[in-house]
């Protein structure tokens, strides 16, 4: 067995030591040790098309890879494995973990390959399951949120436009809102998984390997759709990281607007949802106050990752090619933004799941403050009075009620006639709140016909995504 030295994988061309606090301080194995298992699975893929390419042979290839794959039994079973203080970063620590193990053919390993192209390839597979681990997790998010507008059936709310009240919809309605914005989320993530799926592998270290190796082989071997086209900007290439905690930072954007609708709505003020207690706290001070801590979390969460995304685009920008030790830096940018969707993700699933929705209260909001009163435009309209005037008399019909301080349901039929001749008895109906409803009968609208067929639409969405998550799997 070899003596297993500290040398640096470009120890040669040196002939002093580097300053220790440099060397601690530009390592990057603290955090890019999360890559093992990624870097272990590249590593195969290259052992097996060196062996292809006759430079290995067969028992060297067997002891490679038997070594690479205790290595990573070691790292599961303890952790302690990993406290590697003079390892410079993921690459460098398997190198020494393979040399430890099975002597100077590991060493053979790092033939026609360098570090650019390993961490280019590491971390495409890492990007590639975290997409798909935040696509199961927002399937889940949607899958609930479709859970409970099945179950809101054809109870009705406001919806508010400028943060006031405007027409009642179904709150399968609302619901299904926050569904559609979360399922672009999870097609931006397809999308951006197409461009990610490509492998680094062969690049070099800018120029492309200079061994015969089968590139497409070793894409095939590890799930990539095929060989990246050119290796200086293989080795380069960060967009995919960049595109991926973009998505993600508009992700957090939609998750912090919907946690903020959730906590007004959750307010006295508007008494429509009771937090959860799992997904809450109480106040020191005050024995009465339930927090909605969960939901002022996720809108705090949103600011860490459009930051992340916006560090990275700074650290990106001006860049030359190929690979300079600046991209070193993007990568805690995207661990961070990773790690604080997929915690969150869970817990916002849970928090819909349980909340109360206080249909009562929202029923009784969306009969009050002339929501009706696009309806009896409509049906002005419907008997001949041009659009704009009837939006006139009508709103003279507000005013009037504003004065009597009752509702427009509510004004004699002599006073509406007053303000419109056309206004006849029938428009009573017309004014109810199923009615209104049942006015809003277009693709997309809130009647509630609609309503269940969007329902049936988006579950088929879903359905189809999971599929298509479980395949990559």
């Amino acid at each position: 067995m070899t003596e297993v030295t500290n040398k640096k994988m470009w120890s040669g061309r040196f002939r002093e030591p580097l300053d220790p606090a440099f060397e601690r301080w530009q390592r990057s194995f603290d955090f890019d040790k999360r890559l093992l298992l990624h870097e272990l699975a590249a590593s195969g893929a290259h052992a097996h098309a060196l062996k292809d390419a006759g430079l290995l042979a067969a028992d060297e290839l067997i002891a490679i890879l038997q070594g690479l794959q205790e290595i990573g039994t070691q790292a599961a079973v303890s952790p302690e494995f990993l406290n590697d203080p003079e390892a410079e970063d993921v690459h460098h620590f398997v190198e020494k973990k393979l040399v430890a193990q099975i002597g100077d053919i590991g060493y053979k390993l790092h033939s026609g390959r360098s570090r650019n192209e390993q961490i280019a390839t590491d971390l495409r597979l890492y990007v590639r399951t975290a997409i798909d681990q935040v696509r199961s997790d927002l399937n889940e998010f949607c899958t609930a949120l479709l859970d409970r507008a099945s179950e809101a059936g054809d109870a009705a709310m406001p919806a508010y436009t400028h943060l006031q009240r405007a027409e009642p919809v179904l709150v399968a309605h609302w619901l299904l809102a926050y569904v559609e914005m979360f399922q672009r989320d999870a097609d931006r993530l397809a999308d951006c998984r197409d461009r990610v799926n490509l492998c680094p592998l062969g690049s070099g270290a800018v120029a492309g390997t200079t061994l015969p190796l089968n590139r497409d082989a070793m894409a095939k071997a590890l799930g990539f759709d095929g060989p990246t086209a050119n290796s200086i900007d293989a080795t380069s290439d960060r967009d995919f990281v960049i595109e991926f905690c973009n998505t993600l930072a508009l992700l957090a954007a939609h998750l912090s607007g919907w946690a903020e609708e959730m906590i007004l709505f959750s307010s006295q003020e508007f008494g429509f949802i009771r937090l959860p207690e799992a997904y809450s706290t109480g106040s020191s001070a005050m024995p009465q106050k339930r927090n909605p801590d969960l939901l002022e979390l996720t809108r705090g969460k949103a600011a860490r990752i459009i930051g992340d995304a916006t560090a990275l685009l700074i650290a990106r920008k001006g860049l030359p090619l190929a690979y300079q030790k600046d991209l070193q830096e993007t990568q805690e940018m995207l661990y961070s933004s990773a790690d604080s969707v997929v915690s969150l993700l869970p817990l916002v699933t849970g928090w819909v799941r349980a909340a109360d929705f206080l249909y009562g209260h929202m029923a009784t909001a969306a009969q009050t403050g002339y929501l009706n009163a696009w309806a009896a435009a409509t049906y002005l309209l419907q008997r001949g009075v041009p659009f704009r005037i009837a939006h006139e008399q009508v709103g003279k019909a507000v005013r009037l009620c504003l004065e009597k301080g009752c509702e427009l349901q509510d004004l004699p039929l002599e006073q509406l006639q007053q303000v419109s001749p056309a206004f006849d008895v029938d428009v009573y109906k017309h004014l109810t709140l199923d009615s209104v409803l049942a006015l809003h009968d277009v693709y997309g609208g809130t009647a509630p016909h609609r309503v269940q067929q969007a329902i049936r639409e988006a579950r088929r969405k879903l359905e189809s995504t999971r599929e298509g998550i479980h395949a990559h799997a």
